[in-house]
Formats: C-alpha cells, structure tokens, sequence
C-alpha cells in the first residue's frame, strides 16, 4: 500500500449528493417536469454554468453570494478567468441569452431551463450552495398578455400534482395590490414598505409592524392597515371584496385587483385550496411589477417556498436597449427533493436502470452470452453483461442486491433454451431474445 497520506472522504455543507436509487428518481422527476414543460409550448434552453461578472452583478442584489472563478496557479497576469463567476439562478443568464439573440428569437418567447446553480449562502435546511432548479419564463417585447399569468401556476400545479407531492399550494398575490394599496395609505416609499412586508413569515407580524414604524417611519395606523392587508386570504372573487371593504382607493389598486381576478377565475377549475389568493405574499425583489407566486408545503409552513416568481418589469434592460417584459415560475427542485427524502416520503427504486442481467456461464461462452446482451439492447431493454464467470448464485445475488428484476441465462450445455427468472416471483422459464418482453 502507498505510503501516501489518505484523504478523508466528507460531505460539503450546502452540496448535496444522493444514492444512484436515489438519484434514479430525481432524472425521474426531471423527466416529468421537463414533459409538462414541452407539453404548453416551452423549449429548452441550457446556458453555461459561467457568467462575466458584469453580467451577474447588473442587477445588484445578490453580489455577496456570487462564487467567482480562478485557477489554483492562475498567473498574476492573467486576469481572464477572476472576471467569471458561478449563476447564482437562471434569470439573469437568461436576461444576457435573450439580449446576446434577441434577432434569432420568435416572440413571444417561452423557454424552460432545468440546470444546477450556486449561491455562496449558510447551508442550512432547504437551502443550499449547490442546488437544480426547474424555470419557466414567458417574454416578450413591450407586452405580456395576462394570460401567461394564469398559466404558468397551471403547469406548475400540473408539475406538483403528477409528482404526488404532499399537500401543498400555491399562493398568488399581485404588487399592484401592494404597491396601490400603500399609496392609498399615503405612504411616501412603497417600495419600502413591500420589502417589510416580504419578511412576515421569517420574523412575524409583531416584527414586521416595529420594521414599519421604526425603520420605514410609518404610523401605528398605517401600519396596522397595512398587517390587515396581509391576512386577507381567499380562493375566489371575494376577496376583490375584501380589498374594497377596507376603504382605501388608488387607480393601481383596481388594476393590480382587476388582475388578480383574472387569475383567480382562469384557475377556478383547479382543486379546492390548491390556488390561494394570499396578500401577504410580497416577493421583495423590486423587479417584481405584477403577479406574484409562491408555492409551500402544507405539514411545514416554516420551511422555504417549493416555487416562486413572477411579473417583471423588463427581463434584459441591462443588456439591450428593447423594453422586454416577462413573466416566470421556477420549482425548487432540489429544496422538494431533500425535504421527501429526509421526511422518509421518497418512494425510491432499484440501485440502477437495468432491466435484465444476462448471466456468464464461462469465460468460453462469454462471447454468446454478449450477443444476447447486445441483442437484448437492440429491443430498447436495458441490459447489463455480468462481469465474470461465477457461481449462477453469486450472479443472482449480484441482481437482487441491485434491484434488476430479471437474470438471463443463455442456452444451457444440455441442450435446454434460453431461461429467464424473474426475480419477483423465483419463477424461471424458457424465453427467446427475439420475442421476450417484460411482464
């Protein structure tokens, strides 16, 4: 053995990995999401994992968590690759994509991403350095019809549904309700006080009023009325009503209530509390214009959103001299995945893909038993070769241990066909690689 020093093998904080049965049903789950994508039209884009940093920080808020790249024996004198970090989402390389091809793209413009990003953050539950996540986006030049607004929290509910998720729902508010609602107030900052707002579920109500008076300098009346928007909750028009009643008028009010009915209506279909108008969901970010999303789970209201969004202003302003709205969702799809699979709830397969396992009965028959194999293969069933002549036992147990349901045994010596056992049942039978297929 060398005399080299080992390195421990440990996890990184903030980096999850995950079982080859595990990791089998997230490609799983990627599979599905990216079908009901393509299902309403979106195309897939992929973008580098690498953006300038000029590009990364044209928005600002975010520049503490960006990971920048360098080589361990970079020379003081290149300075190529200090200029690039890691994408912290997948908007803002979406903002330079659309900008750098904006003459190549029909729009509106409806893409889906499903990649890997980073953000140099504290690990701590439901939040990561390393994590996937799932975006839609719709764009377009000047205008984004309402529609899009509707139909973006319906593919993520069709999404959510099909993974058989527990309960969940997602909330939709708009910021023209907020913003108008504010101004009616008499408010000086909205803006200001939106941000408060967004903070409810991280340090609560009697929080967010000391936030409002103290550090936005609003009165214990304002204040209070603004607390009271934000426990307006509905599933229908009534809570147009429920606005209304409060007394408070401003012509960004009615349009940002007038939206949020549309939605509302678009979706009355969907099931019972699975779409929640829910005022006091604020989205911080100041890009946010209109409607706004955000998806959680039932059982642990504490832990982060499982999908969030929204109307933007303009997606590629920074870039390119074209006013260029959009709309978005994105499914958090690793924060989901790590709660199931921590709450015992992900329902998890065999150790790897293989459909059969054709079996070795000597290194001399090694040859035939490969051209079964590739035979096997050539039908669209994926089949795994055994790596040597053991014992048949050793063989079986190599395919229990990895969950493959059936082991193939070529034409025996004595003159007996083909056989293939089926690892559920113990049941073995004659079978032909021609015409066999899997019960």
């Amino acid at each position: 053995m060398s005399s080299q020093q080992l390195v421990k093998p440990s996890p990184i904080s903030g980096f999850p990995e995950w079982l080859p049965e595990v990791r089998l049903v997230e490609l799983q789950w990627i599979d599905r999401i990216r079908g009901a994508f393509e299902r309403y039209g979106f195309c897939s884009l992929e973008t580098p994992s690498v953006e300038s940093l000029e590009v990364l920080l044209a928005k600002g808020e975010t520049s503490q968590e960006v990971y920048t790249l360098g080589r361990l024996q970079d020379e003081a004198d290149d300075h190529g690759d200090s200029r690039l970090g890691l994408h912290f989402d997948l908007t803002v390389p979406f903002a330079r994509y659309v900008a750098q091809h904006f003459n190549d793209l029909v729009f509106p413009f409806k893409r889906y991403q499903i990649q890997r990003v980073w953000r140099g953050e504290r690990p701590q539950e439901g939040r990561y350095r390393e994590f996937t996540q799932c975006d839609i986006d719709v764009i377009n030049t000047d205008h984004v019809p309402l529609q899009y607004d509707a139909e973006l929290p319906r593919i993520i509910h069709e999404v959510l549904t099909d993974l058989a998720l527990p309960a969940w729902s997602i909330r939709i508010n708009n910021r023209k309700i907020l913003q108008g609602f504010y101004q009616g107030l008499g408010v000086a900052d909205p803006l200001a006080v939106i941000r408060v707002a967004d903070k409810i579920d991280k340090i609560g109500v009697d929080g967010v009023r000391q936030l409002l008076v103290g550090a936005v300098g609003l009165t214990d009346k304002q204040a209070a009325a603004c607390l009271d928007l934000a426990s307006i909750r509905g599933t229908d028009a009534s809570v147009i009503d429920d606005v209304t009643g409060r007394g408070v008028q401003s012509e960004l009010l009615t349009e940002g209530l007038s939206e949020l009915a549309f939605v509302l209506d678009s979706l009355s279909d969907l099931p019972a509390g699975s779409v929640v108008a829910d005022l006091s969901i604020a989205r911080g970010l100041d890009y946010y214009t209109g409607t706004v999303y955000e998806g959680k789970f039932a059982a642990w209201p504490d832990y982060g959103s499982i999908c969030s969004g929204g109307r933007y202003g303009d997606l590629a302003g920074s870039y390119i001299r074209r006013n260029l709205p959009g709309i978005g969702l994105s499914i958090g799809l690793t924060r989901i995945f790590a709660k199931l699979l921590a709450e015992g709830l992900l329902d998890t397969g065999p150790k790897c893909p293989t459909d059969v396992l054709v079996a070795i009965p000597s290194d001399e028959r090694r040859p035939q038993a490969a051209a079964i194999a590739a035979q096997l293969r050539k039908r669209g069933l994926n089949t795994e070769l055994y790596h040597q002549p053991d014992k048949v036992g050793k063989q079986v147990r190599y395919a229990a241990r990895k969950g493959i349901p059936f082991v193939w045994f070529p034409p025996f010596e004595d003159g007996r066909p083909h056989e293939v056992k089926d690892m559920a049942t113990g049941g073995q039978a004659a079978a032909d690689p021609d015409t066999w297929h899997q019960r």
